[in-house]
């Protein structure tokens, strides 16, 4: 729940755009916030990493499907993206990289060379590597392996969902057979999983519904409980490209590993733990989509498309005219819904503490917004 200046409240089916997985200002997180900024503020990233830094890569290790993993913090998901693509080039010499059409991986330049957004590229094209191709999402495996086997690409990059691209699920098996490719050519596979991650599907990372596992994962969002702060996180034989340092770090920054965001990580960690929310988002992410269902069984000349995976719903509209127009609609109703792809998907991305009864508000305000619209 939000309340504006004027007093006002609102049902967040976007968590505030994937991040308050574990509900905005979870008691537990402000705590944590609060005891850590009464011992450090501010800690010098790699240079003298503090306790809770370590604290948060070791427990990172802990979580994540990957064999002996070492993490490198970042601010946001551009920042994991840019360290994964470091990263693969290290490691394979190679370039290039295969990413995905509609897919989004952040805004800064190397993150923005691997997005396919033609609005978020085009005004920059002329400073971008260039050292991306794009393949449709969810394609041919035959088309990506001729690929791969013609342009040798040191990395695949892909959402096993697109969030923003328009909740836009692959067929089943295509991440695994990416997986098999990528292993036969030797390319790095490198999974964005910064919306996804953290139980969003009803897993802890969606690569896990297919037992697929990346080289490289991308991690972010609901990982700081609201706090920015993300990795990039691979096994410690890959990392190990990155060599002893020697002075000065070949990737780093001011506020890595920034105390309070650790902390407040470290606490939502936690709490997607002990409160299974992961499994939460299996069981809320089924009546939020059958009621979804229903609202397109009622509204058939309006919703083409009800998709998704555990509380990762879209909700696809017939035109971006019909959807774009919800948006402020529903805010004026009380109710905050994202749009996503091309304009007409609708996102219902809720933090995972969402209750039954407030999904049932959020599916009866739709409902009428819906039959205004006709």
């Amino acid at each position: 729940m939000v309340t504006d200046v004027d007093g006002n409240h609102f049902l967040d089916v976007t968590s505030a755009f994937g991040v308050v997985g574990v509900g905005h200002n979870h008691p537990r997180v402000v705590s944590a916030v609060q005891a850590q900024a009464s011992k450090l503020l501010h800690g010098m990233g790699d240079v003298h990493p503090s306790e809770v830094k370590v604290r948060l890569c070791e427990r990172i290790a802990g979580l994540v499907p990957l064999p002996q993993a070492q993490t490198i913090l970042g601010q946001n998901g551009g920042d994991a993206v840019e360290a994964a693509l470091k990263t693969a080039m290290l490691a394979t010499g190679r370039p290039g990289i295969l990413a995905f059409e509609n897919g989004y991986h952040g805004l800064t330049y190397g993150a923005l060379d691997v997005t396919a957004r033609a609005d978020f590229r085009g005004p920059f094209q002329a400073q971008l590597g260039g050292f991306t191709k794009h393949l449709p999402f969810g394609c041919s495996l035959a088309v990506i392996k001729e690929h791969l086997q013609a342009h040798r690409p040191g990395a695949v990059l892909a959402e096993p969902i697109q969030g923003r691209g328009g909740i836009v699920v692959p067929p089943p098996g295509w991440l695994r057979g990416l997986r098999e490719l990528c292993t036969e050519t030797g390319t790095l596979l490198i999974l964005d999983e910064i919306f996804t991650g953290w139980g969003r599907t009803g897993s802890w990372f969606a690569c896990q519904h297919e037992d697929v596992l990346p080289d490289i994962l991308c991690i972010g969002k609901a990982m700081g409980g609201g706090l920015p702060i993300s990795a990039c996180v691979a096994s410690a034989e890959l990392m190990s490209v990155w060599g002893i340092s020697t002075g000065e770090a070949l990737h780093t920054s001011t506020f890595l590993g920034n105390p309070l965001a650790c902390a407040a990580a470290l606490a939502a960690l936690d709490i997607l733990e002990e409160e299974n929310l992961p499994n939460r988002a299996v069981v809320q992410g089924k009546v939020f989509a059958e009621g979804l269902r229903r609202l397109q069984a009622e509204f058939p000349d309006l919703i083409t498309e009800v998709r998704g995976r555990g509380l990762m719903l879209g909700l696809e509209m017939a035109s971006p005219a019909l959807a774009l127009p919800l948006v402020p609609a529903a805010l004026r109703a009380g109710l905050i819904v994202l749009p996503a792809g091309d304009g007409r998907v609708l996102e219902f991305v809720p933090p995972l503490v969402i209750t039954t009864e407030q999904i049932d508000w959020c599916l009866e305000t739709m409902r009428t917004l819906l039959t205004e619209a006709t």
